[in-house]
């Protein structure tokens, strides 16, 4: 007697049928925001920073484990950071900047990209909700640390914006 075949067995998505909600089906209800720009759900990684620098400085890191930015992120850096006001914790160099990333599904193909801070009110009325990651970066030392995190949005769900023609022609290239 033959048992199920496993490639049927993959998931918990049926065949046929997609997990992701089809452009027919209704939105969820709006979440009542008061303010759109206000940090809803807000993490700060000051005190994970705090113990990684005093670990750092007391011999109980390398300088590979912390110092070690992609080269994107210090590509970001160098042309998309803000200057935080302050030198490096490790380094002490004067150029040490924030990158921020905005991620979401109502965002769509814009979802992962480096926005300035300026720009995020603006992003906050137009999309329902989106996840916002500020990292600091050093370009000398390589330094990088996730210093926070927070939702913004008005609350109303969209649908994503459709991908741009030139977009898609990069992505089939590719």
């Amino acid at each position: 007697m033959a048992g199920p075949r496993k490639s049927a067995i993959r998931g918990s998505v049926v065949r046929g049928t997609s997990a992701k909600p089809s452009k027919n089906q209704p939105l969820p209800p709006a979440e009542p925001v008061k303010d759109p720009t206000a940090h809803r759900s807000p993490i700060d990684y000051a005190l994970q920073r705090r113990a990684s620098l005093y670990a750092f400085f007391n011999g109980g890191m390398l300088s590979s484990e912390f110092c070690d930015a992609d080269p994107y992120l210090l590509k970001a850096a160098k042309f998309h950071g803000e200057a935080t006001g302050g030198p490096c914790p490790v380094c002490k160099d004067p150029d040490f900047v924030h990158v921020t990333y905005v991620y979401g599904d109502q965002l769509g193909p814009y979802s992962g990209r480096v926005r300035q801070a300026g720009d995020l009110p603006e992003m906050a009325k137009s999309f329902g909700e989106f996840k916002v990651y500020v990292v600091e970066v050093c370009q000398r030392c390589h330094w990088n640390f996730l210093t926070k995190t927070y939702v913004l949005g008005d609350g109303v769900p969209r649908r994503a914006p459709r991908t741009p023609r030139d977009l898609i022609d990069l992505e089939g290239n590719s």
